[in-house]
């Protein structure tokens, strides 16, 4: 493993390798380095696609961090949800933020649901790219 991939903790006792985004400086770096869109700048009913590495979503913003959501195998039908942020599949959360290389993070009828890593963010209209960096 590279520097860059990962980090080596070491205790009195033992070593422990864990990923450089499982560390706050990692996820902050992988973030801010990454493409992606928060919701807080998008209009209400802005429709977004975003395809995961093992589904396709599709997200209407009804308003901060509430979304309706259809789509992957959670969301046959539109669903009432709220995206709660993006995150590496561990603790820290980028909150309303939907980033290409994360996994989403999104809250409906008492489940949460981490998706695969995001691919491609789109707008679902004719306005152009929509992603932020």
């Amino acid at each position: 493993m590279s520097e860059s991939a990962s980090h080596i903790l070491a205790g009195a006792d033992s070593t422990t390798i864990v990923a450089h985004t499982a560390t706050l400086e990692g996820f902050v770096s992988s973030v801010a380095a990454g493409d992606g869109v928060s919701l807080s700048d998008l209009e209400p009913m802005t429709t977004l696609v975003v395809a995961t590495c093992n589904s396709r979503y599709r997200i209407t913003v009804a308003g901060n961090a509430a979304v309706f959501v259809q789509g992957g195998r959670y969301f046959p039908e539109t669903t009432d949800a709220k995206l709660e942020g993006s995150s590496a599949g561990g603790s820290f959360l980028k909150v309303a933020w939907i980033g290409v290389g994360l996994r989403m993070e999104i809250s409906a009828g008492g489940r949460r649901i981490v998706t695969s890593p995001v691919r491609t963010i789109t707008r679902d209209d004719a306005l152009g790219p929509l992603l932020t960096h």
